[in-house]
């Protein structure tokens, strides 16, 4: 894909992740990462970790940055590495020839840790353990939520936007 191409497609994911910043489940808890697996998966892991970088400051921009600044920033840096995280481990999956759906199942089970337990102890010590805990419930299927859709999006987009293999081809 040519640079031209992927600065556009970039925009359009970054835009998107607006529109799903704004479609909240609880506080900065949001929808802007379906966006940003998408383009992981169209654009690579170094473009999906920075619009997943985005995609979380936009939410909590849009949400008054509410656990704070330091918190979120932090977050936005952690949800970058869930969609390296998420790329890399579906990619080798494929790569070695595992089948489709079961590459991508493990990769949205990996994408769920990096986002949520490892994502909240990163931030633990700004905001306590406790509060990190008390997150778990809504987070975890606001994760699988937004990873699941994205891959079930991703495998009907045309094929000349398709990086990897999607799911159940």
């Amino acid at each position: 894909m040519n640079p031209t191409r992927q600065l556009v497609y970039a925009a359009v994911f970054i835009a998107l992740s607006f529109v799903g910043a704004n479609i909240k489940i609880m506080g900065s808890i949001a929808f802007d990462s379906l966006p940003a697996f998408i383009s992981v998966l169209v654009l690579g892991a170094p473009w999906g970790f920075a619009i997943g970088f985005l995609a979380h400051i936009l939410t909590a921009a849009t949400s008054g940055f509410p656990l704070s600044l330091p918190v979120h920033l932090i977050n936005g840096v952690m949800m970058g590495v869930t969609m390296v995280a998420f790329y890399w481990s579906t990619k080798a999956l494929l790569d070695h020839r595992v089948n489709s759906i079961a590459a991508y199942v493990v990769g949205c089970i990996v994408a769920v840790i990096f986002n949520v337990p490892i994502a909240l102890l990163a931030t633990s010590p700004l905001m306590t353990f406790k509060v990190a805990m008390a997150l778990v419930p809504v987070l975890i299927p606001a994760a699988f939520a937004n990873v699941i859709i994205a891959c079930v999006i991703y495998r009907f987009l045309p094929k000349g936007m398709q990086r990897l293999t999607p799911p159940g081809k």
